[in-house]
């Protein structure tokens, strides 16, 4: 996941942290990566996201799009999710991740090294209830990566695919059938949940 602004003061520069808000690992801090442009969405917007989330968390396979952190993921889990599919290009981010889901312990969690565009164009039979799609803010294709996923394949019927971007960027065009259940800013994030093919 995308950008924290990170303390400078003091001579060493200190790692990120990461604390899951709620559910099996609820405080728990992890360490996180030292990687440029690396940011976990924030505690606030996770436990927003996840109140939207309660009525389908439980049970539900997750896949997390620039997973960065893992935050979305490893809150999904933590919450109940079967399982968390994490693609990430960065290899000292996937290094990071999975030190922290050897700590949780944390079953249902899949590592896929490379980048969203591949894995969608890659894209197997699996299902998908939720997609945490959370680019860095720097990339503006958002449009192209909700076309991707809706012809991939990968969602089920009624899947959630949530949204996250630079609040002073236009909201994505969404593909046919998608439509907005919840919308919110914060600082300068915009964030939203969108269903498929339902409208509740």
């Amino acid at each position: 996941m995308p950008v924290a602004n990170e303390s400078r003061k003091g001579k060493k520069k200190s790692r990120g942290r990461l604390r899951i808000v709620a559910g099996n690992w609820r405080n728990r801090v992890l360490e996180i990566a030292d990687v440029p442009g690396l940011r976990p969405t924030s505690e606030r917007i996770r436990e927003t996201l996840f109140n939207w989330l309660a009525p389908r968390i439980a049970g539900a396979r997750c896949l997390d799009l620039f997973a960065g952190t893992g935050a979305l993921g490893l809150e999904a889990l933590s919450r109940g999710a079967a399982s968390a599919v994490f693609v990430e290009k960065s290899n000292r981010a996937v290094d990071s991740l999975r030190r922290n889901v050897a700590i949780l312990d944390a079953g249902g969690a899949v590592f896929c090294p490379g980048t969203a565009t591949d894995y969608l164009g890659a894209a197997g039979d699996g299902c998908f209830d939720i997609v945490f799609l959370d680019p860095p803010f720097a990339d503006d294709n958002l449009d192209e990566l909700c076309r991707l996923i809706d012809e991939s394949g990968l969602l089920a019927s009624g899947a959630n695919v949530y949204l996250e971007q630079d609040r002073a960027k236009p909201e994505p065009a969404l593909p046919d059938g998608w439509s907005v259940l919840k919308k919110k800013t914060a600082g300068n994030v915009r964030y939203m949940l969108v269903a498929i093919g339902r409208t509740n």
